[in-house]
């Protein structure tokens, strides 16, 4: 099984002590997807919302911890973008098995309900 959650990074460099151009610049940024029904597998719902992301402020400061950041001076995401869930069919099947398992936690009625509502329509299969 393979997944991954893509996000559209733009990083802003404000160096102490020089002076650069462009000051920004925009990047992919990959975040692996835990297996579906372990410890932080329901990172699309925490953090997604109709494919967007829920909560920005919050997810910039998680991606400068992603990207080893967080405590660089001068440099800090400015924006982020959710792009898709980049995943194998093996991958779909299980979180579509564990959604099943426990729709209670997603307030819907049926698995295509949760996927929607927080993924929207950027699930994209690959082999």
């Amino acid at each position: 099984m393979d997944a991954a959650y893509v996000f559209r990074v733009a990083l802003r460099l404000d160096p102490p002590a020089a002076s650069v151009d462009p000051d920004r610049f925009e990047t992919t940024m990959e975040v692996p997807a835990s297996e579906p029904g372990t410890d932080g597998w329901l990172f699309f719902r925490d953090r997604l919302w109709r494919g967007e992301i829920g909560d920005e402020p919050a997810f910039r400061r998680l991606a400068e911890e992603r990207l080893g950041i967080a405590d660089a001076t001068g440099v800090a995401v400015a924006a982020a973008d959710f792009r898709e869930l980049r995943t194998d069919e093996a991958y779909r099947d299980a979180l579509t098995d564990a959604i099943t398992d426990d729709l209670g936690p997603f307030n819907a009625d049926s698995v295509d309900e949760v996927l929607h509502k927080y993924l929207g329509s950027s699930i994209h299969v690959r082999e």
